[in-house]
């Protein structure tokens, strides 16, 4: 393939719901390779990468884009366009692509009862088997476990075309990028290197121009004393040469006055203080130049409530049916007021469908139980933004605190027709907070958070006194938040069979 280039030529664009421009003005170049895109929720990542797939256009500015270009959405609520296609192939590409990602044939009958990992993997293996010049695709590894993740790293790696990544896994992007575009609207900032390099610069930047901040603002506050002396002085000066007060026939004291008229000298202090008033207005000019940004608070209080009853889930053993095939196994199951359980497994062993059922038979009212899927419908979204806009002025200044301080912006969540599933998230979690939870069950919770967001969820949870359980493949979050963990697995002679296994 030959050499490829995306360009960004003096782009703004704003949706017609918005106030300000979401871009203003911004230019970046993006060449064969993995780009990383990134930045908070709800900054303009995914209207990034609809602008360089062609899917949006922008108000001003122009993008040179190579014509063949595939967006991988978040959402993996439709079956992908081309996925019979690729089913029906017999080309080496889809043989390898099929193997790899664990693509099955009846995928597309059965859609609705797959995993959203494994919907995910069919979604890249089309866009991969499609070999696209530009492919984009938002947060390819959310939903999906361990092994998932390193077959959609290789096939990633194996890309020849032009990429961009949105991903809060900054391992993936450490690996994958030589490039990262950093989004802090309405600019847009490029360094090289991957994640952690690329916000290693950034925050260098960003002290050194705190560091420059705070000079000046101490230079600033010091001449500001200076021409408020000289103000002094020069105010003293000015009595010492007027007449005003003095009698007629005091003609000593008037002849002293004339000679420090001419003498001059107490017009020095005047003529001193008017330079550093000059002195002074240059300084704020060059004061207001710098760009200080404005650290935001990161914490958030978790209103969480322990229950008084015995247990929240008490339940004999059963078996779970998913889809019309697999079945899950579980023991007797006891879940207390306290307890902070993770649950793992690979993708399509029925974690998502045993806390729907657990979900079902909390023995709480329903104000109290928080419960956050993986993934929902957009236009239930939809619903569910526009009845946290239509709470009370008090309610809503509460929820919109909690989301600012989970790092997104309330106006622009407020402003927006479409949230980012990452900012549809924190309002989903926000709204549990405020009922006072006796649990909150969360599904692949760290999906669609950006990683500034992740660290607050982990603070957040960490100290919540409620009943927690966790289901997620980000084990790092597990091991700091829960001390339970429940474990799925497949039994050895069967592949429909899977078993819960209790794990201390």
């Amino acid at each position: 393939m030959p050499s490829l280039f995306l360009n960004f030529n003096h782009i703004t664009f704003s949706y017609d719901t918005s106030t300000e421009a979401l871009f203003a003005d911004i230019s970046f170049n993006a060449a064969t390779g993995w780009s990383g895109v990134i930045g908070a929720n709800g900054t303009g990542k995914t209207t990034l990468m609809k602008l360089a797939t062609g899917l949006l256009s922008p108000v001003e500015g122009n993008i040179n884009v190579p014509a063949h270009a595939i967006y991988c959405d978040q959402r993996t609520d439709d079956v992908p366009n081309r996925l019979r296609d690729l089913l029906a192939a017999t080309d080496r590409s889809a043989h390898v692509i099929k193997s790899q990602s664990g693509i099955e044939d009846d995928w597309c009958e059965r859609w609705d009862t797959l995993s959203h990992g494994e919907r995910k993997r069919a979604q890249i293996g089309v866009a991969l088997w499609l070999e696209p010049d530009v492919l984009a695709i938002d947060e390819p590894t959310n939903h999906v476990d361990a092994a998932a993740r390193e077959n959609i790293f290789q096939a990633l790696r194996s890309f020849k075309g032009i990429g961009l990544l949105v991903s809060h896994d900054r391992e993936l992007l450490d690996l994958l990028c030589y490039q990262c575009i950093y989004i802090d609207p309405p600019e847009v900032i490029v360094r090289p290197g991957g994640y952690s390099q690329t916000i290693h610069a950034i925050e260098e930047e960003r002290g050194a121009v705190k560091k420059q901040y705070l000079l000046k603002r101490s230079a600033l506050k010091e001449l500001k004393k200076e021409v408020q002396r000289r103000q002094t002085e020069a105010t003293k000066s000015k009595k010492r040469v007027s007449k005003k007060g003095l009698a007629k026939k005091d003609s000593d004291a008037r002849a002293k006055r004339d000679a420090a008229r001419v003498s001059g000298k107490d017009a020095v202090a005047g003529r001193l203080k008017k330079q550093l008033s000059g002195r002074l207005s240059q300084m704020n000019d060059e004061f207001d130049q710098i760009k200080l940004k404005k650290d935001y608070t990161m914490g958030i209080w978790l209103p969480g409530s322990v229950s008084r009853r015995d247990y929240l889930v008490q339940l004999p053993a059963n078996r779970l049916k998913m889809g019309e095939y697999k079945i899950l196994h579980y023991p007797d199951l006891l879940i207390k007021p306290k307890d902070h359980i993770g649950i793992t497994g690979p993708n399509g062993s029925g974690k998502s469908t045993l806390i729907r059922h657990l979900v079902h038979h909390i023995n709480a009212p329903d104000d109290n139980i928080t419960y956050i899927p993986q993934e929902i419908p957009l236009e239930r979204s939809q619903q569910i933004l526009h009845e946290a806009l239509t709470l009370s002025h008090d309610k809503l200044g509460h929820l919109m605190t909690i989301v600012s301080r989970l790092g997104s912006l309330p106006q622009r969540l407020l402003e927006s027709a479409e949230p980012s599933p990452g900012e549809f998230r924190k309002l989903l979690l926000a709204l549990g907070m405020t009922k006072e939870p006796h649990i909150i069950i969360m599904d692949e919770p760290t999906n669609h958070l950006d990683l500034p967001s992740i660290e607050c969820l982990e603070a957040a949870l960490g100290d919540c006194p409620c009943c927690l359980v966790l289901v997620s493949h980000d084990m790092y979050f597990l091991d700091k938040l829960t001390t339970t963990r429940w474990d799925i697995a497949r039994d050895e002679d069967s592949e429909e069979i899977y078993y819960l296994h209790m794990l201390v």
